[in-house]
């Protein structure tokens, strides 16, 4: 694959070939109602500002979605990675390893990965302009949580809190519109951070994955890492919607 500075052909790694179609597995005797949840990918020409002048749109990577009862589906705030797929996920836009890793977790009812953009022939990231698109089904008193790599930096990935995003509200009425606010930029704690859409270490300029210098941090939101770069605000970057559809057959 060529690979651009700051294009959409962004990762350059393994971690698209080992990408297959979209995958979702679960426990239909739990579903109740069926969501359509878009992902949008908003920025601009000049939406990266980094140091050397060069601004640019800015991509995210193929993700994972998993429906869930219990807190802290994927990660825990302030504690490390717990070493099951969320560093691949979060350094190299790959999915798969997480996505294998939570299908043996009691705690998720359903899970599937979202790699293929909409109108595209197969994997990769989304550029200005570019959504991803997934239906998940689930029954009153289940959460949303899924991740997915701002794709210009060493290892940072959007996340809702670690609750994840309620589907239903206390009525248990299905909840709709935007949920772009429930969504955080998480830096994984994996590698070591260098300015967004410059370091040699990220996924688009990186000449095999994983290979940054270790961070051995905890996961936590990039607003309190300080690290001085400038970071683009959630919604500079994404769009997130979420609309209910027909019920399930029971």
């Amino acid at each position: 694959m060529k690979r651009r500075t700051f294009g959409v052909a962004l990762l350059t790694s393994a971690a698209l070939v080992v990408l297959g179609p979209m995958i979702g597995v679960g426990r239909a005797d739990m579903a109740s109602q069926q969501f359509t949840v878009r992902i949008d990918n908003v920025s601009n020409e000049n939406t990266l500002k980094p140091s050397n002048g060069a601004k640019a749109p800015a991509a995210v990577a193929p993700g994972l979605w998993v429906i869930h009862r219990t807190e802290d589906p994927l990660f825990t705030p302030k504690r490390a990675d717990r070493g099951k797929g969320l560093e691949a996920l979060a350094e190299d836009g790959n999915p798969v390893v997480l996505a294998e890793s939570v299908r043996q977790d009691a705690g998720i009812l359903s899970s599937g990965i979202f790699n293929t953009p909409n109108g595209a022939a197969g994997p990769g990231p989304i550029g200005p302009g570019g959504t991803f698109e997934f239906t998940i089904s689930a029954a009153p008193g289940a959460r949303l949580s899924f991740a997915m790599m701002f794709a210009q930096s060493n290892d940072l990935f959007y996340a809702p809190g670690p609750k994840g995003i309620a589907l239903f509200d206390a009525n248990g009425r299905p909840i709709k519109g935007d949920m772009t606010s429930s969504v955080i930029l998480w830096d994984a704690g994996t590698e070591a951070n260098e300015e967004p859409g410059v370091g040699g270490n990220q996924a688009p300029r990186q000449s095999v994955p994983h290979m940054g210098p270790r961070e051995n941090g905890v996961v936590r939101p990039i607003a309190e890492v300080k690290d001085g770069f400038h970071y683009p605000s959630v919604s500079e970057v994404i769009r997130v919607t979420i609309t209910p559809l027909q019920q399930v057959a029971r």
